[in-house]
């Protein structure tokens, strides 16, 4: 068993179950390469994923997420929208009573990444994230949220 694997079978509580997140395009942006190589990424982790699909609202990732039982919401941004829609996101995680984090992955400026954590965003990433700091940040995301 390699390390992340271990870390997702043995992470606070002792899971017994692998991690699972959520992965999804919110708003009119519609490129999803990045999105599914990044669904790759963490499944080839051990991790796994659940993909929404284009063109989703706050309100249906939410609920996907409640519903999915996820340990972490991705939201993968490229059109510029991400101070507007991420943190509806996290709104309509905790109007479901759910303290699911949050990670935004995509064409975030660096300016604006402490307001989105002042939001409630967990985690953000950058173009050029590898594959280990996608992974790490989850990780991240999951074992520190109260959710795990």
């Amino acid at each position: 068993m390699n390390t992340l694997e271990s870390e997702n079978s043995s992470s606070p509580g002792d899971r017994s179950r692998a991690l699972r997140v959520l992965v999804a395009k919110v708003g009119l942006d519609g490129h999803d390469r990045g999105v599914k190589v990044v669904a790759r990424v963490l499944r080839d982790a051990g991790i796994e994923v659940i993909y929404t699909g284009l063109f989703q609202t706050p309100e249906t990732v939410a609920a996907a997420a409640v519903d999915e039982d996820v340990d972490v919401v991705g939201l993968s941004m490229l059109s510029g929208a991400h101070m507007t829609l991420a943190p509806l996101v996290v709104r309509a995680l905790r109007e479901r009573d759910a303290e699911i984090p949050v990670v935004v992955g995509g064409i975030v400026p660096p300016g604006d990444v402490a307001e989105l954590r002042n939001e409630g965003i967990a985690e953000v990433l950058g173009p050029g994230a590898g594959a280990n700091e996608v992974v790490a940040a989850v990780v991240r995301a999951a074992t520190s949220s109260s959710n795990v």
